[in-house]
């Protein structure tokens, strides 16, 4: 029974975001899901994302958490349009669905859009379960959390396309295994990039953005 239940959900997501993708397509609008654990920095990354984006490429936010705003706040400082998504009042789910993110880009000014981010609600294991009709995404890990995440949580680093390793200012602070992350990750999937970076100091950033913008 709770297999049954499980897939139905999944299907009824996977429809929407069919609907999703469609709309996107339509309006030319590149669709970045990014995800990861709590406290891994990926609002700080967003900030210096957008701050190195052209001039010639529009953005908007969606920013998922189960309470607060204050991710969507951070965002908002930045001049960049943003839509709040708080799972709290529907029981906490702990991830974005594909109806949220219908509802929230009605409220974006969609024909002049040409770089969605969707900040997910930090979790490494839902998020990654959950189609959007995102076109790419993007796993957050930091050096604080450990080596082994990749292999603990191998669904998330299998399906996103690239891994922004933050926080790698503490690396000198740190009893840390750079090369043993790496190794891990690429176990799970070998082929994906890992662009290590620190949102605290912009080092590293360039990779990323270059990398993103061969994609736009």
């Amino acid at each position: 029974m709770e297999i049954k239940v499980v897939k139905k959900v999944l299907d009824a997501n996977n429809e929407i975001a069919m609907q999703n993708r469609k709309m996107f397509s339509e309006n030319k609008v590149f669709t970045v899901n990014m995800m990861s654990s709590p406290g891994s920095g990926k609002t700080s990354i967003l900030e210096q994302t957008l701050s190195m984006i052209t001039p010639e490429i529009k953005p908007a936010v969606i920013v998922g958490d189960i309470c607060t705003a204050n991710d969507a706040l951070r965002i908002a400082a930045t001049g960049t349009p943003s839509v709040q998504i708080n799972t709290d009042e529907f029981g906490g789910d702990c991830h974005i669905g594909a109806q949220f993110i219908k509802k929230a880009a009605a409220e974006l000014d969609i024909e002049n859009i040409d770089l969605l981010i969707i900040e997910n609600i930090g979790n490494l294991v839902c998020p990654a379960e959950f189609d959007m009709g995102e076109n790419l995404r993007v796993v957050v890990l930091s050096v604080t959390e450990g080596e082994d995440k990749p292999v603990k949580y191998p669904l998330m680093f299998r399906v996103c396309d690239a891994v922004l390793l933050n926080k790698t200012d503490l690396l000198p602070h740190l009893d840390y295994k750079i090369e043993e992350t790496l190794k891990n990750i690429k176990m799970i999937n070998h082929e994906i990039p890992v662009f290590q970076m620190s949102a605290k100091t912009g080092e590293g950033f360039q990779g990323w953005m270059d990398w993103l913008y061969l994609l736009l």
